[in-house]
């Protein structure tokens, strides 16, 4: 599987507020938080499925996979969505392993092996 997804029984608010605070003790930050129902929305599109996505990023695990392998930087920063999926909120996230292998790089893959286990822990404590 190309992700790691988990399923809560906080709201999406909550879920996000639960993720950030994890995340921060990992020193992940949020960058931004893109809410796609909203910007649909405002684009005269009916969307109604709560969905946000958080762009994540640690500087010190960016600044060390981009000076082993610049193409590194098409992935970063980490994404993480928080979705209602049929009245069930989940957290996911595509695994880095899955996306770094692209680049075929044994030095990036261990290092996205450690940030991916570091994000799943995040998440775990986030339901």
């Amino acid at each position: 599987m190309f992700d790691y997804t988990v399923s809560t029984n906080k709201g999406i608010e909550e879920a996000v507020e639960s993720l950030e605070a994890s995340l921060k003790e990992e020193q992940f930050g949020v960058l931004w938080t893109f809410d796609i129902k909203d910007k649909l929305q405002e684009k005269g599109l009916d969307f109604n499925k709560e969905y946000k996505v958080l762009e994540v990023c640690n500087p010190k695990e960016a600044q060390r996979v981009l000076s082993e392998n610049q193409m590194a930087g098409y992935f970063l920063p980490c994404k993480m969505v928080v979705y209602d999926d049929e009245g069930t909120t989940k957290i996911g996230m595509p695994k880095p392993t899955a996306l770094i292998s692209m680049v075929n790089d044994d030095t990036i893959e261990s290092l996205a092996k450690d940030i991916e286990e570091r994000l799943i822990v995040c998440m775990d404590k986030s339901v």
